[in-house]
């Protein structure tokens, strides 16, 4: 009989557990959640190169008659679809008074300011300059050099993903005063998932870190994100459905550059997928404080037959995905700010 722990699909994604095990009686995972292998993974993470490219919302955000807009490390910048189709964006302040050109309207292609009707369709103008953006087909980049401070790319890394034309896709924002690091320390954190998230998340093991062996004496989980590759976590864990009903999986949780981190499943129902936490500073509020914006992006993938039909659905679907990922957020952003904020202090471990 095999031995191997991982997830096999079985005819069934569902599985019935045999033992609900209560929230005060799981294995504790304080011991193998060392601050210095999480701060050690931050230090590569936020050491890896950007090209100085931010990500500012969905793709389905730019509508055809309304931009889409952002701060980004304090700096306006707005983007829409010039009349080709073309994601175009610069500066979110009109050159002539400064009016806020999020709130004008786009008029065949052009962005026409509502104080005194300047219109932009992308190209310099009176003084306004474009930015590079990019547009993956499911988030909206842009590129801030002067807050990036990095040698600039062509485009920004886009994780592999599944096909985009066989996913299921959901987008959720949200954000918190943190900085961008604090975000992504959380997500290299997989320790906490059971503990924090048990409506969520259940028998989860990490069953190896970045420099150990993996614990169930395997070679781990492959097909990572380039750089990240050497920092896998590797998880395995159920998803909570109702009860004791779950839905096992091996995921891997990289981190490619330094506002970004992707959790892929890599063995179990719907191998595959990914979710990609992307984190931008937005710049300090009124009081001083820094604020984050967390962009995360679902890109869900199965050969189940009746996966077309859930993509079919997606209209009705995205609601409680966006649902469910703000759920959790709302905690790991407390848990976020809570880590600036001590850290803010000099009193955070690590």
């Amino acid at each position: 009989m095999s031995t191997d722990p991982r997830p096999r699909r079985g005819r069934l994604p569902l599985r019935l557990r045999r033992h609900a095990v209560p929230w005060q009686h799981q294995r504790p995972t304080w011991r193998e959640a060392r601050p210095a292998v999480i701060a050690g993974a931050l230090e590569r993470a936020l050491a890896r190169p950007s090209g100085n490219w931010y990500v500012l919302g969905a793709s389905t955000d730019v509508r055809r008659t309304r931009p889409l807009s952002g701060t980004v490390a304090g700096e306006e910048v707005v983007v829409w679809r010039d009349a080709r189709g073309r994601l175009v964006g610069g500066p979110g302040a009109c050159p002539h008074l400064g009016a806020p050109l999020a709130d004008s309207p786009v008029r065949c292609g052009t962005l026409v300011c509502h104080w005194h009707g300047l219109a932009l369709d992308g190209a310099p103008f009176a003084g306004w300059q474009p930015l590079p953006v990019h547009d993956d087909g499911v988030l909206v980049w842009v590129r801030l050099d002067t807050v990036g401070e990095e040698p600039p790319t062509p485009a920004p890394f886009v994780p592999a993903r599944p096909p985009r034309a066989t996913a299921l896709t959901s987008v959720w924002r949200g954000a918190g005063d943190c900085e961008p690091e604090d975000v992504v320390a959380n997500r290299l954190d997989p320790w906490h998932g059971a503990w924090f998230h048990p409506y969520s998340f259940v028998d989860l093991t990490v069953v190896q870190a970045p420099g150990e062996t993996p614990r169930d004496g395997g070679a781990g989980a492959g097909g990572g994100d380039g750089d990240g590759d050497d920092d896998r976590f590797v998880v395995d864990v159920s998803f909570r459905l109702a009860g004791r009903l779950v839905v096992p999986v091996r995921a891997e949780f990289t981190a490619p550059g330094p506002r970004t981190v992707v959790m892929r499943i890599t063995d179990g129902e719907g191998t595959g997928s990914v979710v990609e936490s992307h984190a931008t500073p937005l710049g300090p509020d009124g009081s001083g404080r820094p604020r984050t914006a967390v962009v995360e992006a679902v890109l869900a993938t199965s050969d189940r037959p009746g996966f077309p039909l859930a993509r079919r659905l997606a209209p009705a679907l995205r609601p409680l995905m966006r649902a469910a990922a703000g759920r959790l957020w709302r905690d790991d952003l407390a848990y976020a700010e809570r880590r600036g904020h001590l850290r803010a202090r000099g009193r955070f471990p690590g």
